[in-house]
């Protein structure tokens, strides 16, 4: 039953972990939130059963074991010395497109260089980091996957599926592949920052307004086409209603409330409403903006390819 107690643990773990990391609206998160106490119930454990815990994340566990599965088997004979040089000449010229921005020819030189050795680590690794800047996060985080399972101790790769999943908006899988990450190679300040960056995110999803777009609208301000959709929207009815009243509960008007909670709930209702007209104005500009926010958000721009 000791075993069954620690798995029921670690799904716990992993559902409690969905529940904070935005992306769900409420009913699923209330659906989730049952769950776990059906399972705490049932198994009658509790989130301080810190003895429970494994060393492992479960969606890490779950990723290796996928690799075991993999097709792409690590074979057992090692490549010729002729296949090995060309694996390494087709990883540099990938290195050198990376540096000139030109990632879909990096992906292609990477993917020749694993078709010659598919035991080498970094050239998944590397194929992943053009992947994630193109966009192709799925694809980056397979890669990654392979890379842990053919060298479990290649910092690079944990830091790279932090950066894949914190791009995916998974912040609480990308905390713990940027904490691992950093039990490899403690001294590296870009994975410190990086986990810094997937922890405020993470934060800021549970935030009510924060959720409504998915970033942090000071960031925008400078937006013209931002401002102009903002503008627009401003000139709603239901919008200026509920600024309006929110401004005259701020003077102590009747429905002031108690500590100003009418006004907290004003604020957020004003931004909920703020974000569904913003996003359903211009869906396009929303999306070009949450990339391009999320390609400049991260530390590992100037990083250096194996």
């Amino acid at each position: 039953m000791a075993g069954e107690k620690r798995l029921a643990f670690s799904i716990v773990q992993f559902l409690r972990d969905q529940t904070h990391c935005g992306a769900l609206n409420s009913d699923e998160q209330e659906s989730l939130e049952v769950a776990i106490q059906c399972l705490e119930t049932t198994f009658k454990i509790s989130s301080s059963d810190y003895h429970l815990a494994v060393s492992q994340p479960l969606t890490e566990i779950f990723l290796n074991s996928l690799l075991k599965n993999d097709n792409l088997t690590v074979p057992e004979t090692s490549p010729s010395p002729e296949d090995n040089e060309r694996a390494e000449q087709l990883k540099n010229e990938g290195n050198n497109h990376m540096k000139e921005e030109n990632y879909r020819c990096a992906v292609e030189c990477y993917t020749k260089a694993i078709d010659l050795d598919l035991r080498n680590a970094v050239y998944y690794c590397n194929r992943a980091a053009a992947h994630s800047k193109l966009g192709n996060y799925t694809e980056a985080t397979g890669d990654c996957e392979r890379a842990i399972g053919i060298d479990p101790g290649y910092s690079k790769a944990y830091g790279r599926m932090g950066l894949a999943l914190t791009a995916m908006n998974k912040y609480p899988e990308a905390i713990s592949y940027f904490k691992k990450a950093l039990v490899l190679d403690p001294e590296n300040d870009t994975y410190k920052s990086n986990l810094k960056i997937a922890e405020q995110k993470q934060k800021e999803a549970t935030s009510p307004i924060a959720s409504g777009l998915g970033f942090d609208m000071a960031s925008l301000i400078n937006n013209p086409a931002f401002i102009s959709m903002a503008a627009s929207v401003m000139q709603n009815q239901q919008v200026q209603q509920l600024m309006s009243g929110m401004m005259s509960n701020a003077v102590g008007g009747p429905a002031a409330g108690v500590g100003g909670l009418s006004d907290i709930s004003s604020l957020i209702e004003a931004g909920q409403q703020f974000a569904q007209q913003i996003q359903q104005q211009n869906p396009e500009l929303i999306e070009q903006l949450r990339n391009h926010i999320r390609s400049r958000s991260f530390s590992g721009s100037a990083e250096e390819h194996s």
